[in-house]
């Protein structure tokens, strides 16, 4: 019996609003505990770990069993801080497909079907994770972002799917500069947080 317990500031069932697996439905589990700090955080309520309560892999386990879902994302917060492996084992043994977002700051500890990496200029994201990544998902908050997303395109895996992502705060400003170095640079896609446009979780 695991005696592992993980910091969680939330946990719910929704539709996958961003980057590759964009109208997925998915069960969401977002730890707390942030040391990347992004001034623009939707979430800061999750970097305090000591504000959340924990959970065994168990109650998280019957928490996902409630729904319907296929698919798991780790979120945060900054969710490799923690080691995953347990909790990875259990969800995958019932048969459920794991995703993890990350900063990429830290390594990732357990076995994951699919690493998003999104970087931060607060941390720098380890070589060793950009390397593991699936998907390369840079929120732009400012047109200086987009040449920094550029400097990650040498440190990836060549089967690394590429996104830039409006600040959401800035989106009625940066989507089009967006729109238009997409077209002009194909090699990226346009992620939005369609979450957002549709008011859910």
């Amino acid at each position: 019996m695991s005696s592992a317990l993980y910091p969680i500031m939330e946990m719910f069932y929704t539709i996958q609003g961003e980057g590759y697996y964009t109208g997925c439905p998915a069960f969401f589990i977002r730890f707390a505990g942030c040391d990347v700090g992004c001034v623009w955080c939707d979430v800061k309520e999750s970097w305090d770990a000591n504000k959340h309560n924990s959970f065994t892999e168990i109650e998280i386990l019957n928490e996902i069993k409630k729904t319907n879902a296929k698919h798991v994302v780790i979120t945060g917060g900054e969710p490799a801080m923690y080691d995953l492996t347990e909790l990875c084992e259990s969800l995958a043994s019932n048969g459920f497909i794991l995703h993890i977002e990350t900063s990429g700051a830290y390594d990732i500890k357990g076995n994951i079907d699919w690493i998003c990496v999104s970087p931060k200029k607060f941390k720098a994201p380890l070589k060793e994770t950009l390397l593991k990544a699936d998907e390369l998902k840079v929120v732009v908050f400012h047109p200086s972002d987009i040449p920094w997303a550029e400097t990650f395109i040498r440190e990836i895996n060549p089967n690394c799917k590429l996104y830039l992502q409006p600040e959401w705060s800035k989106a009625a400003i940066i989507t089009p500069l967006l729109v238009n170095y997409v077209k002009q640079n194909p090699q990226w896609n346009l992620s939005l947080q369609t979450h957002k446009y549709i008011d859910i979780p």
